[in-house]
């Protein structure tokens, strides 16, 4: 028997090396429609629901050509698997179904480092499911983390992969697109957890609040510096961290082709004349530093190493109507003609990570599958079809 299942990580690793693979994902078509597998380069892949090789084996087996390498996706694993062994007793020798179904895919991190060669390291962690960025700073044993999602095994694993223990996790803002990592990991390793109070001062955990111009560092002399920027707008505790003077972690106020939507709490006239000022003033840093998002639209975002990083000159440029825009009132304009409708999970998602609602692992996992809508750029309504 030809089958073997295969993890999220060699699934990325295939579609982004271009391995002539065709995939199959079983779902039903709303589900494919709402998230689904995206890659920087193109790939063959076939939305043929479950259902449809109970119906109609043959045909369904028929819309792929013979001697496929197939890689098969389904919600939980099962129906893939089911489908696999239909695609073996057609004649297909080589057919994979992936382990632990589309959520597996929508945890994935794949850790890449930004700057081989310096005297810390800095890690760009990229969920492709998601199109979302949480970092990670190195300096001799220890471990700082920006924006870390709910897989707390995957950074726990890459701690001590590294030989290093997490000291602190921080967080841009209170998120709303997916459940946060910080508060499970600062629990597990009683590292401090920072946060803005503006955003947290509701909540129900223990943080410690950042203040704006704050300076964060190693416990050994000669690491990195980490400083604090309020940068409200997307949420008013929206917060930016600048690493060594060099590196932007800019959460969900700057991304590289577009910003972040002020409308996710309701006040869109507020948060769009506090973000217009924090664009202005972010604009205005030095413009050799490196932006690292906490977003991405799309992959053509990506640079050529496949990190999505740009100077704040260039954020500038890809966004320059909008940096073109000169008041408050025209950029209100622009924002609610751009306004679309947020998921309806937003909501549940902001109270879980304010430690207002606890939900089980399998609802926390149905709420944190899918592609996040922060951004507000130009003619995104009309795009996202709301």
């Amino acid at each position: 028997m030809s089958l073997f299942t295969y993890t999220a990580a060699e699934l990325y690793s295939w579609i982004t090396g271009k391995e002539d693979i065709v995939v199959i994902d079983v779902r039903n078509t709303i589900d494919f429609g709402k998230f689904h597998l995206e890659s920087p380069f193109p790939f063959e892949m076939h939305n043929i629901p479950y259902f449809d090789f109970i119906e109609d084996e043959d045909g369904s087996v028929a819309r792929v050509p013979q001697g496929s390498r197939i890689r098969i996706v389904c919600a939980k694993e099962s129906s893939a698997r089911f489908v696999a062994e239909i695609f073996d007793r057609h004649g297909f020798t080589d057919v994979g179904y992936l382990e632990g179904g589309i959520k597996s895919w929508g945890n994935l991190l794949v850790p890449v480092r930004l700057n081989p060669g310096a005297g810390f390291s800095l890690y760009q962690f990229i969920r492709p499911g998601k199109a979302s960025c949480s970092y990670g700073l190195i300096y001799k044993d220890e471990l700082m983390l920006f924006d870390p999602s709910r897989n707390v095994r995957f950074y726990l694993d890459f701690a001590a992969a590294h030989g290093c223990r997490l000291v602190a996790t921080f967080e841009t803002h209170l998120q709303a697109d997916y459940i946060a990592g910080s508060r499970l990991l600062a629990a597990a390793t009683g590292a401090r957890f920072y946060a803005n109070a503006s955003d947290f001062a509701h909540a129900k955990l223990s943080y410690s609040a950042l203040q704006d111009g704050g300076i964060h560092s190693f416990s050994q002399a000669g690491g990195p510096t980490v400083k604090v920027l309020f940068t409200p707008g997307h949420t008013p505790g929206s917060t930016s961290f600048i690493v060594n003077e060099q590196y932007l972690i800019s959460g969900d106020s700057i991304f590289i082709h577009s910003i972040g939507r002020p409308d996710l709490g309701g006040k869109v006239d507020e948060w769009s004349v506090a973000l217009f000022r924090t664009l202005k003033m972010m604009w205005a840093l030095d413009d050799g530093m490196i932006v690292l998002p906490a977003h991405f639209m799309s992959w053509d975002e990506a640079d050529g190493n496949l990190t999505f990083t740009a100077t704040l000159a260039r954020t500038r440029e890809y966004n320059s109507d909008i940096h073109a825009i000169t008041d408050s009132a025209a950029f209100l304009a622009f924002i609610k003609a751009n306004m679309r409708k947020q998921p309806d999970e937003y909501a549940a998602i902001r109270r879980i990570n304010a430690n207002l609602e606890e939900v089980d692992d399998e609802r926390a996992e149905e709420l944190d599958l899918g592609k996040n809508e922060c951004a507000a750029e130009a003619h995104a309504a009309s795009k996202a079809g709301n």
